[in-house]
């Protein structure tokens, strides 16, 4: 049964070590808990660690129990964990102040409940007057590897403790504190503030409101940015380097802290501020102010960044949009990637939108950083700013982007194609010559069209090649026409006879070719646009076949009108 004060000391059934290195590693997970998401190397390392702890332990026994004080856990009456009392983020106070005073360990509880039991623990240190306690999560929990005993501080200090489920003798948590909240009873050792009515200096009511309203002015202010205000005034006032140094790194640690718990608004205050002080700030030396304004890069950096995008991603409430705004424009080149990486996965429209402006402002600023991402290994990446140099027409992006065309998947191909499409330069379209052999049909298409659209004459030699081969009968009717328009558009008259002979002429016994090809074959007359092509399609206007008269007719009212037919 757990008490108020240190227990007696116990004879020990094995050497304490264990116990106080995996109390010791309990501490410095719960902060990693707290610091960093799941996924976090550093987060993972600091459970894999405690939970090894466990080991040690329960080759000696299969249970252990821990007692509570202000400021220690102890273990058989010695202490086995010492922090200051009652501090914020203090283990043992955070069991004593809501009346646990012992909590038991048994065999497989680090496997599933660890994790369970620092959500509770980051819960409480966060939790708001009128929101649960410790108490009450933890009966909520409904642990099976983990018990505790507890005292109701609403009773007398020697009410009986309830072991197991973790309420007392049938009362809910609920009840527990509707008891706790009942009248105490009077006695001479409790102070009565209705005796001080009368008294002579006794606050009369409005100065009871005054203070109220102070105080729940207090606790609604943001301490976060009051503490970064007071270290930036340090840094400002004190000119000696060795507190500059200690400041600009507890301000680095603190971005991070407040990234973690979701702080928006407080980082960028302290990043705004952080770029203020090194213009303000008298004597401040090169070195000084290059480590204070790389704080926008440690945002920059794929951890921190991708915690904010998540964080902003989940959160219920976003902070105002020109605040947002603010906190991206201080994003620095080397965001980029991690933009591009998570901007898809984004589902908050809003956030994706604003992802996407600081992701425009900083490919424009930084093309070189663009067109390096062309080659990263990650496929979203690289396929992100394949479109991004595309959009902006970036003449650089050409090379690596041929080199996508040759070692590239499909899906990178595709864009990148596009991509030339847009830029159009001269280099762009000799890239694109290799792409009408390519193996993927999307690809072989969109090139095709784009070289033929641009009557690229370098590349007039390769597509005739298919155009007059074999390959090109087992193609789809859009890739057909594709390739026979291009030629169409390239060939001039030295072509025509060819495509007469399909559009025409008979093959034995009379056969002509498929209709398909014929039409095929007509519209590329109506790309040559001459007197010879006009005279070919003239031959054919009594085709008896609908889909090779239809082509037929396109393609005349092309050449009529000057400008080539289409399909």
């Amino acid at each position: 049964m757990g008490t108020g004060g240190p227990a007696e000391e116990q004879e020990l059934p094995f050497p304490p070590a264990p116990i106080e290195e995996m109390l010791r590693l309990f501490v410095k997970a719960g902060r990693a808990h707290q610091l960093y998401l799941p996924n976090n190397p550093v987060y993972k390392g600091a459970i894999d660690a405690v939970r090894a702890a466990f080991a040690p332990i329960w080759r000696e026994t299969d249970e252990f129990a821990v007692t509570f004080t202000e400021n220690e856990i102890r273990w058989h009456g010695r202490p086995v964990l010492t922090e200051p009392s009652k501090a914020a983020d203090s283990l043992p106070w955070t069991f004593f102040k809501d009346g646990v005073r012992e909590v038991t360990f048994t065999l497989g509880f680090e496997q599933d409940e660890l994790v369970r039991l620092f959500d509770i623990l980051q819960r409480v240190r966060k939790a708001l007057p009128d929101e649960d306690d410790l108490l009450t999560l933890l009966w909520q929990a409904d642990f099976t590897n983990l018990r505790y005993r507890y005292v109701d501080l609403g009773a007398e200090p020697s009410a009986s403790l309830d072991e197991g489920a973790g309420s007392v003798a049938g009362t809910s948590p609920d009840g527990v504190r509707a008891a706790a909240q009942e009248p105490a009873a009077e006695s001479n050792a409790v102070v009565n503030m209705q005796d001080f009515d009368a008294t002579l200096y006794f606050l009369d009511e409005k100065e009871l409101d005054y203070l109220k309203e102070e105080i729940e002015r207090e606790y609604q202010g943001d301490l976060r940015q009051n503490v970064t205000a007071m270290l930036f005034d340090i840094y400002e006032a004190q000119s000696v380097p060795a507190v500059r140094d200690e400041v600009s790194e507890i301000i680095e640690q603190l971005m991070l802290q407040f990234l973690a718990g979701g702080e928006l608004r407080t980082v960028a205050s302290l990043l705004a501020e952080s770029q203020v002080v090194v213009r303000r700030a008298v004597d401040i030396t090169p070195e000084q102010i290059e480590r204070m304004g790389r704080l926008p890069e440690r945002l920059s950096a794929p951890e921190p960044l991708g915690q904010l995008l998540q964080a902003l991603d989940e959160a219920a409430d976003l902070p105002p949009q020109n605040e947002l705004t603010e906190l991206f424009e201080q994003l620095r080149p080397a965001a980029l990637g991690t933009i591009f990486a998570r901007l898809s996965r984004l589902q908050n429209e809003n956030i994706r939108g604003l992802v996407a402006q600081a992701a425009e402002r900083l490919a424009s600023a930084n093309t070189g950083e663009l067109i390096a991402l062309i080659g990263s290994t990650d496929r979203t990446v690289a396929g992100e700013a394949v479109r991004r140099a595309g959009a902006m027409r970036a003449a650089a992006a050409v090379a690596p982007m041929a080199r996508v065309l040759v070692d590239g998947d499909v899906e990178l191909r595709q864009l990148a194609v596009h991509a030339l499409t847009t830029i159009g330069s001269a280099g762009a379209l000799q890239a694109l010559e290799r792409c009408i052999e390519d193996d993927d049909r999307e690809v072989r298409v969109a090139a095709v069209r784009t070289l033929g659209g641009k009557a690229y004459k370098g590349v007039a030699q390769r597509v005739e090649a298919v155009v007059k081969g074999r390959a090109l009968r087992g193609a789809d009717l859009t890739e057909r026409m594709a390739f026979f328009e291009a030629h169409g558009a390239l060939c001039g008259d030295g072509g025509v006879p060819h495509l007469d002979g399909i559009l025409n002429s008979k093959g034995m016994f009379g056969k002509r070719e498929d209709p398909e090809l014929r039409a095929c074959a007509a519209i590329a007359l109506g790309r040559v646009g001459t007197q010879s092509a006009r005279a070919s399609l003239q031959r054919a206007t009594a085709e008896k076949d609908v889909v090779v008269r239809n082509a037929v007719n396109r393609a005349l009212r092309g050449v009529t009108g000057g400008g080539g037919g289409s399909a």
